[in-house]
């Protein structure tokens, strides 16, 4: 009976965290569409608003420039990237294995492939091919923070950290990478911090707009929904705030439905166990 009600009490924690962590992963990609969003914020890559149909054209495009030109490093990169913004992340992955094969020093190629694993959820191997992608003697900024996106992945926030202080060393108040920080507290369940962090991201001229919905998420969690919502709603047109409210609104619920299962898992099973 002790063992059942142990596992319950496990059950209720793994229930929280893992809850916790969807809504940060969610509350990334709100109205976004290029992959993963990117994991933790950013994976040091410029997010190209498009239409719903471009992407399919874009894979078409640049599929036909790689079989016409397989041995070109550039259109296996541009192949890649644009089946991560499709969706097809299996097959991003497949094209820039190959293509790593054939060019195993091209660092440009090592990044994409490394965001095409982690894209796909492969967070151990993407690491280590990103770690190939530049080395201590020329370290990469976007690299480094897409590191540390993987590194929040696997649970090693306080490591993962330590990568975006150093990448924020070389490109100092970077907005990317701070929103990648912020939203690396958010997972610690420092809400103050990520707030603070994410506020300073919010503050810098060439913010990507998820750097918004980041911070309003943060707020929302610490109870400050009308303010979350007025960070969402200033200066944007009324149909794509009111998506971002809505979608906002759903992330909170999600946290609000964890935390009362949490809540009632542990009394339950204390009543059996008695």
């Amino acid at each position: 009976m002790l063992q059942k009600l142990l596992q319950r009490h496990r059950f209720a924690r793994i229930l929280a965290s893992t809850t916790w962590s969807a809504i940060v992963v969610l509350g990334l990609c709100s109205c976004q569409t290029d992959g993963m969003s990117d994991i933790t914020g950013s994976l040091g890559e410029k997010t190209e608003t498009s239409s719903a149909v471009e992407p399919a054209h874009r894979v078409e495009f640049y599929r036909d420039r790689f079989r016409a030109h397989p041995e070109d490093t550039e259109a296996a990169l541009q192949y890649g990237k644009a089946l991560r913004a499709a969706g097809q992340r299996s097959q991003a992955v497949a094209v820039l294995e190959q293509a790593t094969i054939a060019h195993p020093s091209d660092k440009a190629l090592l990044a994409g492939y490394g965001r095409a694993l982690a894209d796909n959820g492969n967070f151990e191997q993407a690491f280590d091919v990103l770690s190939r992608a530049h080395t201590p003697e020329n370290p990469d900024w976007r690299i480094l923070s897409a590191q540390g996106a993987v590194l929040d992945q696997l649970g090693r926030g306080e490591e993962a950290r330590q990568y975006y202080a150093s990448a924020l060393r070389i490109a100092p108040e970077e907005p990317s990478v701070l929103s990648n920080l912020g939203l690396s507290y958010l997972l610690a369940k420092d809400l103050p911090q990520a707030e603070e962090t994410l506020r300073r991201a919010h503050g810098r001229p060439n913010a990507d707009p998820r750097v918004r919905q980041n911070l309003a998420l943060v707020v929302g969690l610490r109870g400050r929904v009308a303010e979350a919502e007025s960070i969402l709603k200033a200066d944007r047109p009324a149909a794509e705030a009111a998506a971002d409210v809505a979608y906002l609104k759903r992330m909170l619920a999600l946290k609000a439905n964890a935390r009362t299962e949490a809540d009632n898992v542990a009394p339950k099973a204390a009543a059996r166990a008695d």
